[in-house]
């Protein structure tokens, strides 16, 4: 793991580092970049974006004409991507004359705008994984309660607890220990880097619906396997007690 890239990156608040990973992009299973020297670039605070050598880019960028001017980076100009007759208009951006010199030679693609992205040979989905996010879950023996309007929806002295950089634990429970029929499977489904892809449910209580407020990882990613099918609840949104004793309701994005 690569410390703070530079001096210039830290006067303008924009940190940048070296990653070792091989990164490809496509775009209508045609190769767009393909590098072994990416850098990560945190745009925000919560997670960085791949900022890669325009030499290893493999498809034709057209200028399209000036983007968006960032405080630190400077002022932007957008590209159309265009690759065997596919084009994806504005998806990359480069900041050629940039105060911060490490970015000029660089692009960056918007991630939405390809189809795939690939570190190493594993496909990664929403944003690239920070270096500094870890995910921990572990079983446990403590006794969690799920209350949801003063009605219990599940009880489990087995929980997993999931520990993951920058969010409150997550209690993740047999469904054989959630009152299952209590909940209403919606249409909703997020994508987690680290965890894979999301079902969720509402939860009818007192004749109210709670919408979205359980989910479950039905196939998730190998470093997250352990919470396979198990189900978990907002916490923000549901009351928690943990061996008798209610958990603050913590203040999070998601509350």
């Amino acid at each position: 793991m690569s410390a703070p890239h530079s001096s210039a990156s830290q006067r303008t608040a924009v940190r940048i580092e070296q990653s070792g990973k091989r990164v490809r992009a496509y775009l209508g299973g045609h190769l767009v970049v393909d590098s072994t020297s990416p850098s990560l670039v945190w745009e925000n605070p919560y997670y960085p974006s791949y900022y890669l050598p325009v030499t290893d880019v493999r498809a034709e960028l057209v200028e399209d004409g000036p983007g968006q001017h960032s405080p630190s980076r400077g002022d932007a100009t957008l590209f159309t991507v265009k690759v065997d007759g596919r084009q994806a208009p504005g998806a990359a951006q480069r900041y050629t004359e940039s105060p911060i010199e490490e970015l000029r030679d660089l692009v960056r693609l918007d991630w939405d705008a390809m189809d795939a992205w690939f570190e190493e040979d594993e496909e990664v989905f929403v944003h690239p994984r920070s270096p500094y996010t870890r995910v921990d879950i572990l079983p446990s023996s403590r006794h969690v309660r799920v209350e949801v309007d003063g009605v219990t929806v599940a009880e489990s002295s087995s929980p997993r607890l999931l520990f993951e950089t920058g969010l409150p634990v997550r209690y993740y429970l047999p469904k054989t220990h959630v009152r299952m029929d209590l909940l209403e499977h919606t249409d909703t489904i997020t994508r987690c880097p680290y965890k894979g892809d999301a079902e969720y449910w509402s939860v009818r209580a007192n004749g109210k619906v709670h919408e979205d407020i359980a989910w479950s990882y039905p196939s998730p990613l190998d470093e997250s396997r352990k919470v396979l099918g198990l189900v978990c609840f907002y916490s923000e949104k549901v009351d928690i007690y943990v061996d008798g004793v209610q958990q603050e309701r913590p203040k999070t994005k998601f509350s």
